[in-house]
């Protein structure tokens, strides 16, 4: 079996720029092989479609010709030719999306889902938090009242940026309003929510520390990216100086860079992207090594229903699995259509799919009525990574 056909599709919203630039994107890839079987993939979007979409053509004149179920050598063949892929977002997120591809081949393949293929199944049912949910909350009033329904939604677990538009430094008005917004989000479920402090890898270290000793009476599950993330000695720093929990990793791109962060006991949790990581092949190897150091992992996981089926199947193989980012909820209706048999949350957990490969069947139909062209939208006035309307105080 030979890989011997290739398609990236670039996908939007035709009839407006969506709710939010990141969301309203996803690049897919399809693999076809020799013997007709189908494999699909994603790859990360965020204000980089047409440099990622480039990238995707350049590792398919590596993978063109090979066996998809060779994915160590594949990988390798692509780490040899491209120079810099180890300091190249571009590069790590198109060739996790051609390894994506060819495990859901694999699974095709041996008719199996990738979680049987990757150690078993730990777990049939996934524990997943919501993200996304408090698009257009300013007021602590609105992140309360929003917070309250998807509790009620039967989530257990919420993520949340409450820094409005504050980026490096924190001042004292900006401190007491992420207070009151956190505190309105805590009781108006009752305690009863974990709640999940978003930073957005913003803040120089000591803003950081200062928001770590305001935040910490609401005992959060963790504090997720609280420093710049290329500031690992201001990372460090943090962590001497808070006893809060720490989770990030979503903009680590290579195992080895995992590595650094393991050893130097730089965070609690891990939250690698199965879509910029290297795929299943290099998350897998993330894991194993996370789980050594007594470090647990919650995939990163915003873009689209591909790289969300991808990671549930490795969600449900891995014993040091903690819990599951999750935008179904949030997504736009179409990102959810794109499967035909996406698993719904119910009461705050995902059930693993059984089917061959990533679980779910792609549709086509939705594929060529969302295709997309040129750069993506950008609104100068919110970063690209905001919630949106959110970038308010």
């Amino acid at each position: 079996m030979k890989i011997t056909g290739f398609e990236v599709y670039q996908l939007g919203e035709p009839s407006s720029p969506g709710s939010a630039t990141w969301a309203a994107n996803s690049i897919l890839l399809k693999l076809t092989t020799s013997d007709g079987t189908v494999g699909y993939g994603e790859a990360v979007p965020t204000l980089r479609v047409q440099s990622v979409i480039q990238s995707l053509n350049e590792v398919a004149r590596v993978y063109k010709g090979k066996d998809p179920l060779d994915m160590e050598l594949n990988i390798h063949e692509w780490h040899k030719h491209d120079f810099y892929l180890p300091v190249s977002f571009e590069s790590t997120t198109a060739l996790s999306a051609f390894d994506i591809a060819c495990w859901d081949i694999a699974g095709k393949y041996f008719g199996a889902p990738i979680h049987q293929l990757a150690g078993g199944s730990f777990r049939s049912s996934i524990r997943v938090y919501a993200n996304g949910w408090y698009g257009k909350c300013v007021a602590p009033e609105q992140f309360g009242a929003r917070a309250k329904k998807f509790a009620a939604m039967g989530y257990t677990a919420l993520k949340f940026d409450p820094f409005g538009t504050h980026y490096d430094s924190i001042d004292t008005k900006g401190l007491e309003m992420a207070h009151a917004r956190v505190k309105a989000v805590k009781d108006a479920t009752n305690g009863k929510v974990q709640l999940l402090i978003e930073h957005h890898g913003r803040f120089d270290p000591n803003a950081a520390i200062a928001i770590a000793k305001k935040l910490r009476e609401f005992d959060p599950l963790f504090m997720e990216e609280p420093v710049h993330p290329d500031n690992l000695e201001g990372l460090r720093k943090y962590r001497e100086a808070t006893d809060v929990r720490v989770a990030l990793g979503e903009r680590i791109i290579t195992k080895e860079q995992a590595a650094f962060v393991l050893a130097n006991n730089l965070t609690d949790y891990l939250q690698i992207d199965v879509t910029n990581i290297g795929g299943v092949t290099v998350a897998r190897k993330v894991a194993a090594m996370a789980e050594a150091y007594g470090v647990e992992i919650a995939f990163h996981n915003a873009f689209g229903p591909v790289q969300n089926a991808a990671t549930i199947q490795l969600d449900a193989a891995l014993p040091n699995f903690l819990i599951q980012e999750s935008f179904y909820d949030c997504f736009p209706a179409w990102k959810r259509q794109l499967v035909r048999d996406q698993s719904k949350v119910e009461n705050g957990h995902t059930k693993v799919p059984t089917r061959p490969g990533i679980g779910v069947e792609v549709d086509e139909k939705v594929l060529e009525e969302h295709r997309a062209g040129g750069q993506e939208y950008f609104n100068p006035d919110e970063p690209v990574w905001v919630v949106k309307d959110t970038w308010k105080d």
